[in-house]
């Protein structure tokens, strides 16, 4: 039976809950659903009744750091195994990588970083991108079938981009 999987950016996901994300949620027959960019702290999501109320199981992968980044998967298949982050500190403070694993296939869901606030931020999504190529080599090797979702942040044409030039 085929499973259905959707991506998407809230930014952030409290104004997400004010504008109708759950009334979209009631109306569609989605299985799995990864969202980048939920901007909370675990208090301020934990335990939400109304993903709950749809049938979602949910996990978090917060940043430390109030109002930044941070991803979401709820599922309303009981995944095996969750693991939060790729074990590298610095990516995983910032709420970056939630993985599931379902039978014999693993998702993870991504937010990259962005390299839009200078050089140190474009320097530091460079070593993000080549830390996550090699972490998901190695998991390959146990996992081989991956399904990455989420916001890479790489536009390829200004067109791709929220607010372009």
């Amino acid at each position: 039976m085929p499973t259905t999987i959707v991506s998407y950016n809230l930014n952030g996901i409290r104004a997400a809950l004010g504008k109708s994300l759950l009334d979209w949620l009631k109306q569609s027959d989605i299985d799995i659903f990864c969202v980048q960019e939920t901007k909370a702290q675990p208090d301020q999501v934990a335990e939400r009744p109304e993903f709950e109320a749809l049938g979602y199981e949910q996990h978090w992968h917060s940043a430390e750091k109030k109002g930044y980044s941070g991803v979401a998967t709820f599922s309303r298949i009981p995944p095996d195994n969750v693991a939060v982050g790729c074990g590298i500190e610095k990516y995983d403070r910032e709420g970056r990588i939630l993985r599931t694993d379902f039978g014999d296939w693993t998702l993870l869901n991504c937010y990259f970083p962005s390299g839009t606030t200078g050089g140190e931020r474009q320097a530091f999504k460079m070593e993000f991108l080549d830390d996550f190529y090699r972490w998901v080599a190695e998991l390959k090797k146990e996992r081989p079938k991956l399904i990455v979702v989420g916001d890479y942040n790489i536009a390829h044409t200004e067109i791709d981009i929220h607010d372009p030039v």
